[in-house]
């Protein structure tokens, strides 16, 4: 019997509600964007439907621009696997804005974080996503002034 190519579509980006990784609710979309404020708390990523995989190894990475740790290094990618469970299946590959570095303040979070999802060595989902500093004339300017 041949073996069933997986479906994978993505389903939403941006910012989103933030999420419980205990719960098996997925965050809800609020923004569709890639451009991310760097506000504490901003939960971001993207959304996959994946179909004909249960059980295949799902491999996540996030690159992050250079986020200080507690101790005052940078944090390396966050990556993990998991294997996917059901096969119609959506996923949520997502970060939030953190203040780890008492020192650092925001700053670091500034810049590109790139999210992939990888199966079976090829790439089937990719977003980067530009973390700004808050404009202060913008946000003004949004609530109409």
């Amino acid at each position: 019997m041949a073996k069933r190519t997986p479906i994978v579509e993505m389903t939403s980006y941006g910012i989103y509600s933030h999420w419980d990784a205990q719960s098996k609710d997925l965050p809800k979309i609020k923004d569709f964007t890639t451009t991310v404020p760097a506000d504490e708390g901003v939960e971001f990523g993207f959304i996959v439907n994946i179909k004909k995989a249960k059980g295949t190894l799902l491999n996540f990475c996030i690159y992050h621009p250079g986020i200080l740790n507690k101790k005052g290094q940078v944090l390396q990618p966050f990556d993990g696997e998991i294997y996917v469970r059901s096969n119609d299946w959506d996923f949520y590959l997502g970060d939030t804005i953190q203040l780890l570095h008492p020192t650092d303040g925001l700053e670091s979070n500034l810049g590109e974080w790139r999210m992939v999802l990888d199966m079976g060595g090829k790439v089937i989902a990719e977003k980067t996503f530009k973390v700004t500093g808050r404009d202060e004339g913008q946000f003004w300017k949004s609530r109409g002034f």
